[in-house]
């Protein structure tokens, strides 16, 4: 595939962001016809996305909610495996664009697509690695749904292959977007609760789930491959779709589904984004009947070297508390809230830890595509909080303790337990 047209647009955004930087420094003077003429860029400064998985959160969130509304986004070509979702999608961006865009079941005749800046996956976990990784190959940036991973050495993959190309990446974990979590993490960073020993994160717990007779799969979905690198199973509802996320093949349950969030919200605060826990010890409930074979309910234990213990668990409010000597804080995505309402009013001081500041998940992204520097949530810190996941998820597995090695990224002293850090991919698929 011919891509030479990409480095260069890629000089070009480059090359116009500092232009617009440069511009803005001085006074200036525009009529009304231009002011209303800079709110929607040129062509040539959008950033030109295709969109893989077009399901729900595919759909109804980032397309309708933050591609199509964003004028810095030219949308040009949607995919799935699922007819419906991918003519729903086409549609919408014919409505709101007034254009034809290009339309696909498969990901790989997608990237073949020249026009394309950057891709956005929102495909079910197990498809992640695959898709992002072809994307960075073609010289496209990504833009990858939370949990990065279905397995911690297809995330170490990701990130070998963004640093390798070059890419742009931003994993869509993105709390680290909201002002009410930038600020805990700061407070905590800072000591304004004193010395932290502790933190909770409460990620909700899921039902054993119905089994169902195996069917034939709807003619609109290409079964075989939604389930790609995944082993064979039959086709029933309950299995595709939303409900992916309670099957090991697939996910990782509820500790990757919301752990990828809340437990990234605790390594910012611990500033482990380039490390991890070093001890994990998970007890988990699993269902004899139903087809979930994730955990339902449990309890992950992390320690840290710091000290610092982190504890992960189904029960209890959603969200992250953090205990200091002093106090503590607790944070959701609806509220912010501390032992005393003062520690909330507290600013930083000189030479107090600053985080890095982002408003929109979506725009930090654009931005950094013009910029080349790296995202809120770049490659490397969405794959070591999911790895806090997969480490709870194997020790419930496996029924014991381990210990990790942050800076190899290896189990110690375990093989089975170092196994399952890994999981074979059915063929032809393969990393």
């Amino acid at each position: 595939m011919d891509r030479s047209s990409l480095p260069d647009r890629r000089k070009f955004l480059k090359h116009s962001a500092r232009a617009l930087a440069f511009a803005a420094a001085g006074p200036t003077m525009a009529s009304s016809s231009v002011a209303r003429a800079q709110d929607k860029p040129a062509p040539s400064d959008r950033v030109v996305v295709g969109l893989i998985g077009c399901g729900d959160l595919g759909r109804r969130h980032h397309l309708s909610r933050k591609l199509l509304p964003n004028p810095r986004i030219q949308v040009a070509a949607v995919c799935d495996v699922d007819r419906n979702h991918r003519d729903e999608a086409a549609m919408m961006v014919q409505q709101e664009q007034g254009r034809r865009v290009g339309v696909y079941s498969d990901f790989r005749r997608l990237l073949e697509q020249r026009d394309l800046d950057a891709v956005m996956v929102v495909t079910p976990d197990h498809w992640h690695a695959l898709i992002a990784i072809a994307a960075m190959e073609t010289g496209r940036d990504v833009y990858c749904e939370k949990p990065l991973s279905l397995t911690i050495e297809e995330g170490k993959a990701m990130v070998a292959a963004a640093r390798r190309y070059g890419s742009v990446f931003q994993t869509g974990s993105q709390q680290r977007s909201d002002r009410r979590f930038r600020q805990a993490c700061e407070l905590v960073r800072n000591g304004k609760i004193g010395k932290l020993s502790k933190i909770t994160t409460h990620i909700g717990g899921i039902d054993p789930g119905q089994w169902q007779p195996a069917q034939t799969p709807p003619p609109e979905l290409d079964w075989n491959f939604w389930l790609g690198p995944a082993p064979y199973a039959d086709y029933f509802p309950n299995r595709c779709h939303y409900q992916f996320r309670w099957f090991l093949d697939y996910s990782g349950g509820k500790m990757t589904d919301w752990g990828a969030h809340h437990n990234d919200i605790a390594q910012w605060a611990l500033g482990a984004d380039e490390s991890g826990p070093v001890e994990i010890d998970g007890h988990g409930e699993f269902y004899e009947v139903g087809p979930h074979d994730i955990p339902g309910h449990f309890e992950v234990t992390y320690r840290y070297a710091n000290g610092v213990e982190l504890v992960c668990q189904s029960e209890g409010e959603n969200g992250v508390k953090f205990y200091g000597s002093e106090g503590w804080i607790f944070v959701n995505r609806g509220k912010i809230l501390a032992s005393d309402p003062g520690i909330l009013q507290l600013q930083p001081g000189p030479g107090d830890v600053r985080l890095y500041e982002s408003e929109d998940h979506h725009t930090n992204w654009l931005d950094c595509i013009q910029s080349r520097k790296r995202c809120i949530c770049d490659v490397e810190i969405g794959h070591r909080s999911v790895t806090v996941c997969h480490l709870g998820n194997i020790s419930m597995r496996l029924g014991r303790p381990l210990k990790w090695d942050p800076v190899r990224e290896q189990i110690v002293g375990d093989l089975t337990a170092q196994q399952l850090c890994r999981k074979p991919m059915r063929a032809p698929w393969h990393l």
